[in-house]
């Protein structure tokens, strides 16, 4: 049996900001966690693949405010740096 995947330790060492922030961008991670592994079988961030966050953006938030899809960008930029990876969305 293994443990459920720990979304504030993995993002432990690029959260900044307020409390409020800090919060917010672990929310947002979670639902994009959940959507993710729901969707793809993929539940931790290291086994995504760029596809599976391009998938969440298009298909999950794309109806959502302007404002909505700012804040997960600066999620998923978050989840980005914390991966090492380069990708670069078009919000």
């Amino acid at each position: 049996m293994s443990t459920p995947f720990d979304m504030e330790l993995f993002l432990a060492g690029v959260l900044t900001g307020s409390h409020a922030t800090r919060q917010r961008h672990l929310h947002q991670a979670k639902i994009i966690q959940a959507q993710i592994a729901e969707r793809w079988q993929r539940e931790t961030p290291w086994t995504w693949q760029r596809k599976h966050v391009a998938w969440f953006l298009k298909h999950r938030i794309s109806q959502h405010s302007e404002a909505t899809r700012y804040y997960y960008g600066l999620t998923i930029r978050l989840l980005t740096r914390r991966l090492k990876k380069s990708w670069v969305f078009n919000l």
